[in-house]
């Protein structure tokens, strides 16, 4: 019972919000592709598929992750405590854990087109290596937000079978998204992170926080209109876009404290809600 209490700890399944933003991606992808006027057993199917993706990946990344990072964890507060970190699972067994839940992925993805499989395997490297990014580059929340949000990508070609312009658009406005979330995710160890040499936008931008959040929050609203008028949405789509943006601009950002880590961890937390309203808001034109 304490080892699957360990590796509850290690994969991070009580916090949910790691797999969720990995998830409404992928559901944004199939959602904006899928043909509402056929069967939905098929669009109900994928979508429980993209979960469980989400859900294994995202597990297995956490566990790689913390195998990576297990000697900057130790010195970091919020991590210290983690599984691998504090020595309570040894890095064979969690590489162990790893491989298990990536064949389960696999065998997820295996029930899906073949250009969507090779696409998903390509991905694979830079998943894995997003965790070296902080020791390079002031940008690893930009390189997880190219790895994080490919889903969306594998959506669209899990319906479609191809690329299109349109998929593209809405993957650059949700790396924007993700820029600006795991900035704010990022000051919640600022403090330590200096202390220990690593490197990120939450550093790069510590003097101008806001106004990166507004910038890269604009950008993500300019590429869903964009992603909208490219594919000709309904126009009830911009009205019922302006409603998580304004939990964006108005609530995210007004209660976001760089330096409160409690008020960090809130505005970080609440993009899930963000990512439910733009898939709702897709799903409600593509319907119409």
């Amino acid at each position: 019972m304490n080892q699957f209490k360990l590796f509850i700890d290690l994969t991070r399944l009580k916090k949910p919000i790691g797999f969720m933003l990995l998830f409404w991606p992928c559901a944004w992808g199939l959602t904006l592709a899928y043909d509402f006027s056929s069967n939905l057993k098929i669009y109900i199917i994928y979508l429980i598929l993209f979960f469980l993706g989400a859900v294994l990946m995202r597990s297995a990344g956490c566990i790689v992750n913390d195998i990576l990072d297990k000697e900057f964890d130790s010195k970091v507060s919020r991590t210290k405590d983690r599984p691998i970190a504090s020595g309570k699972i040894s890095i064979k067994l969690g590489i162990v854990y790893s491989v298990c839940l990536c064949f389960f992925a696999l065998l997820v993805l295996l029930n899906f087109n073949l250009f969507t499989i090779i696409l998903a395997l390509g991905s694979m490297p830079l998943a894995f290596s997003y965790p070296l990014m902080k020791r390079f580059t002031y940008w690893p929340q930009l390189f997880l937000g190219i790895t994080f949000n490919y889903g969306l990508i594998l959506g669209w070609t899990a319906i479609k079978g191809e690329l299109d312009i349109a998929p593209i658009i809405f993957y650059f406005a949700a790396i924007f998204w993700t820029l600006g979330y795991d900035t704010i995710y990022g000051y919640q160890d600022i403090k330590d992170d200096e202390i220990i040499g690593l490197k990120s936008t939450s550093i790069k931008f510590k003097g101008s926080a806001k106004k990166f959040l507004i910038i890269c929050y604009a950008f993500l609203l300019l590429l869903l209109i964009s992603g909208g008028t490219y594919m000709e949405l309904n126009n009830i789509y911009y009205l019922l876009t302006l409603i998580p943006f304004c939990h964006l601009f108005f609530y995210q950002i007004r209660i976001f404290d760089q330096n409160n880590p409690e008020s960090c961890l809130s505005a970080f937390k609440s993009n899930n809600f963000f990512g439910l309203i733009i898939f709702l808001n897709i799903l409600i034109i593509k319907i119409l």
